[in-house]
């Protein structure tokens, strides 16, 4: 028995369940566990699962499994064996080859007596002669016996010797240090410890420790359930919602190129008609050009056959009548008022750039969690001074919005009392800014691009200009009025309001303005 216990518990014990194996499993490094164990390994480890491999707790070496297809994890490890080595030990001396029905005490006095008592804590089966002598000794009176008289189920209890005192089993618990050792280990380390027990006196206390423990993670486990199931309705819901939209931008695109396809064939259809009756006109022109020709060959005809007549009073009559004018050019008509010259397609492509560009089928916004907690408490991050070098009374800042060019973040204000626009940004550590004067005070900001903002200024005037970072002058835009707030609809189309109850909208494409009556913005 004591071969028995020893290959038990140094051999055929698993690694992470501490109990002697259960379907042993030995990978491709040789390490055994049991096939549940290793197999709920596997499954906390994505990327064993997506290789097909079980994963070693130990080593963490791979071992593929044949022909896995999308069979789950516990089918794999149905195709990995035990070493034979493993296996015949198991069949030897694992708990399935104890006998409890033979005493084991007559067994190692070479008898055969059957058993009827069982001792959970020697683990060993006894006739009733060797029962009555394990009941009479001082060291094993105490013991707790099973009848083995009806069908009962033997607990197997794993005893787990001292690394220092080999043959001594842990059973004492030191409180204060926090860990088990051997009765040997209790006189020669803990003598001064306070609080040294056996394990089986605390083992109530840890069972409900564990078991209070158990009911949480159960709850917790219940919980993440929870989650789980509303992730996955999530999933569902999202995917429908993804194909929605997906449906969206494709019917937006359609009507987009229906758009352009339409204004493509009337167009050609406009050129068409016209090259039509242009070419009419030309083959018009070839026919009473070819008309002519022959009257011309014909009248010479008839000049040539005067001559040779010989006759005086015939070539006179010829000649009166070409000097009459009877011979005219017959091309010259009145088709030509409203004849068509020329044919040419004027093609402006920066319009046609400028319109692909604000061309919009939509946009995708995405909402992440905890990015923006409007009812959270505001953070201040950081702070700019508006106040640069050269002004002459103190700066405010009235307006501002922010761009990032080329990967630099720069603001952008305006400043009503010294009558400028500033941008403020970082540049090789060193905060840097620039002004740009207006000489009239400016009211109202926005951006119109990644690097262009337009700005009302109290004159009737709007103004763009470039930032990169620096400010740059690009276009004034004469107003009827003078406006103050400011937004973009596109990159070529801006909205201002008035403070006279007015509204403005102004295109960048064709240069028009065009204003209508609105409430007080």
């Amino acid at each position: 028995m004591a071969t028995s216990q020893k290959l038990e518990e140094h051999f055929l014990t698993c690694t992470i369940c501490t109990e002697v194996f259960d379907k042993p499993c030995t990978l491709v490094c040789y390490h055994t566990f049991c096939r549940k164990c290793v197999v709920n390994y596997t499954k906390t480890k994505p990327e064993a699962i997506s290789a097909k491999s079980l994963l070693c707790p130990f080593c963490s070496k791979m071992t593929k499994v044949s022909e896995p297809d999308d069979r789950p994890v516990e089918e794999w490890a149905d195709a990995v064996k035990p070493s034979v080595v493993i296996q015949g030990l198991l069949d030897s001396f694992g708990p399935a080859s104890r006998d409890t029905t033979n005493c084991t005490w007559c067994h190692a006095e070479g008898e055969t007596t059957p058993a009827s008592v069982w001792c959970s804590v020697c683990d060993e089966s006894m006739c009733d002669r060797c029962a009555r002598m394990h009941k009479r000794l001082p060291s094993t009176h105490h013991h707790d016996v099973l009848d083995l008289s009806g069908e009962i189920s033997i607990p197997r209890r794993r005893k787990v010797m001292c690394n220092e005192h080999k043959e001594e089993c842990v059973k004492f618990l030191c409180k204060d240090c926090k860990k088990v050792t051997c009765q040997t280990c209790c006189i020669i380390y803990h003598r001064k410890c306070e609080s040294v027990v056996t394990l089986a006196s605390e083992l109530l206390v840890l069972t409900s420790k564990l078991l209070i423990e158990k009911e949480n993670l159960k709850k917790k486990q219940i919980l993440m359930e929870n989650k789980v199931d509303t992730v996955k309705s999530n999933v569902i819901t999202e995917k429908d919602r993804y194909v929605q939209m997906e449906s969206k931008i494709k019917s937006s695109g359609i009507k987009a190129r229906e758009t352009i396809t339409f204004k493509e064939n009337k167009l050609l259809d406009e050129l068409k008609e016209i090259s039509d009756r242009h070419i009419e006109q030309l083959n018009a022109d070839i026919k009473s050009a070819e008309i002519s020709v022959q009257m011309y060959r014909q009248q010479a005809e008839l000049i040539d056959q005067t001559l040779q007549s010989e006759c005086d009073m015939d070539v006179y009559e010829m000649y009166q009548g070409c000097d009459a004018g009877d011979v005219e050019d017959v091309v010259h008509t009145d088709l030509e008022k409203g004849r068509i010259a020329r044919i040419t397609f004027r093609q402006n492509s920066d319009k046609l750039s400028r319109a692909l560009d604000d061309l919009q089928l939509g946009e995708i916004d995405v909402l992440c969690d905890g990015v923006l907690d409007l009812t959270g408490t505001p953070v201040l991050r950081d702070t700019i001074t508006v106040t640069v070098a050269g002004d002459r009374n103190k700066a405010t800042s009235r307006d501002v919005t922010a761009l990032v060019i080329h990967d630099t973040h720069t603001v952008v204000t305006i400043d009503p009392t010294n009558k400028c626009v500033k941008s403020f940004y970082t540049r090789d550590n060193q905060s840097c800014h620039s002004k740009l004067s207006l000489h009239i005070h400016p009211l109202g900001l926005t951006k119109i691009q990644h690097n262009q903002v337009a700005v009302t200024v109290n004159n009737e005037t709007i103004i763009t200009i470039e930032v990169n970072p620096d400010l740059v002058m690009l276009s004034t835009i004469t107003t009827n009025k003078q406006y103050w707030g400011i937004t973009s609809l596109t990159p070529s189309t801006l909205a201002a309001g008035s403070p006279v109850s007015s509204l403005c909208g102004y295109s960048g494409h064709d240069r028009k303005r065009a204003e209508v009556s609105q409430p007080t913005l």
